[in-house]
């Protein structure tokens, strides 16, 4: 018989206490986290939008939905329990950082965003990186949203996060308002965020504080507006090819 003692069986659902106890090679796919259970539903729907009219005001609708009105509420708004591993990263993060969330959170297709209060974004994602039970060490990307109609909160940022450690993917998201979006660069934690924050300038007008150059990325440095923004005009902007131009939308056809 051989002396050799059995290779203690571990799971990626046992807490790390310390960085000498943290997985020390990727995880196999069959130790992946379970899917979490289905989130409970608030009483009160998160409202993304509300529409009137079968393609939006102010349209030349011709369809003869002028009168619909729509309201669009996003997937997936939770309470507790968020299920599965989403729970323990929630409390982890409380104890790192009290009061990170405005407390809005959701969980919907096997994924969870936190909604973060903006003055925290710098301490929680540091914890996140750092933090032995969390160990987020990659993010994979910075983009930016505009909701016209959300009142304070126009323009959001979002920020996916993964956990080669633990194998786990989270969203982080900031909802600011467009008379002073301002958020603090993460550059100092996340390295490759650099470019991801330009591009979320140039196309939505989002100011990264402390970004180390923020200038445009796409559009030329002297270009006016934020062409991703929902009220940016989707055409009629001069187009140096023989004199063509591009009309807007409603002038492109008659009906």
């Amino acid at each position: 018989m051989s002396d050799e003692k059995p290779i203690e069986d571990k799971t990626i659902n046992e807490p790390v206490t310390s960085p000498e106890a943290a997985p020390k090679r990727g995880i196999e796919r069959e130790d992946a986290q379970p899917t979490p259970d289905p989130p409970v539903h608030l009483d009160k729907p998160y409202v993304l939008k509300q529409t009137s009219g079968m393609w939006g005001k102010g349209s030349p609708d011709t369809s003869g939905f002028a009168g619909m009105q729509r309201t669009i509420e996003a997937n997936g708004v939770a309470q507790r329990p968020y299920g599965g591993w989403f729970d323990e990263v929630a409390d982890r993060l409380e104890q790192l950082v009290p009061g990170f969330s405005t407390g809005r959170v959701l969980v919907h297709r096997d994924e969870i965003t936190f909604f973060v209060v903006p003055e925290q974004i710098t301490s929680v994602m540091r914890q996140l990186r750092d933090d032995p039970a969390l160990r987020f060490e990659i993010c994979m990307s910075v983009s930016g949203v505009h909701y016209p109609e959300q009142e304070g909160e126009e323009l959001h940022v979002v920020y996916h996060l993964l956990s080669i450690t633990h194998n786990r993917r989270i969203r982080l998201e900031v909802a600011l308002p467009d008379g002073h979006p301002h958020v603090d660069s993460v550059v100092a934690t996340y390295p490759m965020a650099d470019y991801h924050e330009r591009e979320t300038w140039d196309m939505f007008g989002i100011i990264f504080d402390g970004h180390p150059g923020l200038t445009r990325i796409l559009m030329p440095d002297d270009w006016a507006g934020h062409p991703q923004r929902k009220d940016y005009p989707l055409g009629g902007i001069p187009v140096e090819y023989k004199g063509a131009t591009v009309p807007p939308p409603d002038q492109r056809r008659s009906y």
